[in-house]
């Protein structure tokens, strides 16, 4: 397994991604090559620093930076040698199997699909993120990569997170359902109308339309939607468990009683921010490419990045990117040849 990793991404320095592969290593990470990929004194200085020295390192030079605020295929084109695209030339070469980069989304986005490109028969690319609930996680895609979706990239991002939710997070038969604003059939817009007509007929084990209360509700393994949704969805949940910790602890430290209350019941409150704690799940997986790429928080510290690093190595053993082309293609040929009109099939 070699994996490329983008050093220079993200809003803390070098020795946070080699502080994150360094924990990587001690929980079991084995990779033929990781390529620590950005500017060679900097990757060198934080090795130093954590003392890290490992025959699996190698570091490939990139003396540029694709930052927060460019605008992603104009500085692709205008920093050819930045370090996102360096570790996707990698991949499109042969000489790695997986990036992981903290950097910017479009970017990394961007640079997926030009360095890349797309799996046969996927038209769309999409950003898959795990969300955590109370009794397990379900994948949420597509998260913001394409705010404009026709209703066969709704079909392929079911099929693509339904072998993400089976292999990754092992769940035998994911359950699909698709945002709308109710359960029956029939409603929503054109789009989810159409997605979901065409849903019926695939052998996803598809479980209908979806309303935003049962995301937390042990419903569904698969959340499918266009990326305006999916991003509004992922950016309130992920606002919503700060507010609700941050009420929690200024409810608890109110007076003693309750900072006594707080002490007992400590190992729970423990338990529940592990459950919850999205570093666990490590980063977004870039789906539909011919590569894995997982793409992790730009604020991301060494756990994350830990995280990161050994979820794209499970993506990668479990032949992920293989599997969503062999059940795109199966999808796409069965509701070629279905009664839908080729009219509905494409739009």
């Amino acid at each position: 397994m070699r994996i490329a990793v983008d050093v220079m991404g993200g809003d803390h320095g070098p020795e946070v991604v080699v502080g994150g592969l360094q924990q990587a290593l001690r929980s079991g990470l084995r990779p033929a090559v990781v390529y620590l990929v950005g500017q060679q004194d900097a990757i060198e200085a934080a090795l130093r620093h954590a003392g890290l020295r490992a025959d699996c390192i190698q570091i490939v030079h990139a003396s540029e930076v694709l930052t927060m605020e460019d605008k992603p295929v104009q500085a692709l084109r205008r920093k050819p040698d930045c370090s996102i695209a360096r570790a996707m030339e990698l991949v499109a070469r042969g000489e790695a199997d997986a990036v992981v980069s903290r950097g910017n989304t479009g970017g990394i986005f961007a640079a997926a699909t030009l360095k890349l490109g797309r799996l046969p028969g996927v038209d769309r690319g999409a950003i898959a993120t795990v969300i955590p609930t109370p009794e397990r996680a379900f994948v949420l895609l597509d998260a913001g990569a394409n705010i404009e979706c026709k209703p066969m990239h709704l079909v392929q991002y079911a099929v693509m997170g339904s072998v993400y939710a089976r292999e990754v997070l092992q769940v035998a038969r994911p359950r699909v359902g698709l945002m709308n604003i109710g359960r029956e059939d029939g409603k929503g817009n054109e789009l989810t109308q159409e997605a979901f007509r065409l849903l019926k007929q695939t052998d996803l084990n598809f479980v209908g339309n979806i309303e935003g209360h049962d995301l937390f509700a042990d419903r569904v393994d698969v959340v499918v939607c266009d990326g305006f949704v999916g991003n509004v969805i992922l950016k309130t949940c992920e606002s919503l468990a700060l507010a609700m910790f941050g009420m929690l602890k200024r409810e608890l430290n109110r007076n003693f009683k309750r900072r006594l209350g707080a002490l007992l019941a400590s190992n729970a409150f423990r338990s529940m921010r592990r459950r919850l704690d999205p570093e666990a799940y490590g980063g977004a997986p870039l789906l539909g490419f011919r590569g894995t790429v997982m793409k992790a928080h730009g604020a991301a510290r060494e756990r994350a990045l830990c995280s990161a690093l050994l979820i794209t190595a499970e993506t990668v053993r479990h032949h992920v990117r293989d599997q969503i082309a062999e059940r795109v293609a199966a999808v796409n040929a069965l509701l070629a040849g279905s009664t839908a009109s080729p009219t509905a099939v494409a739009s």
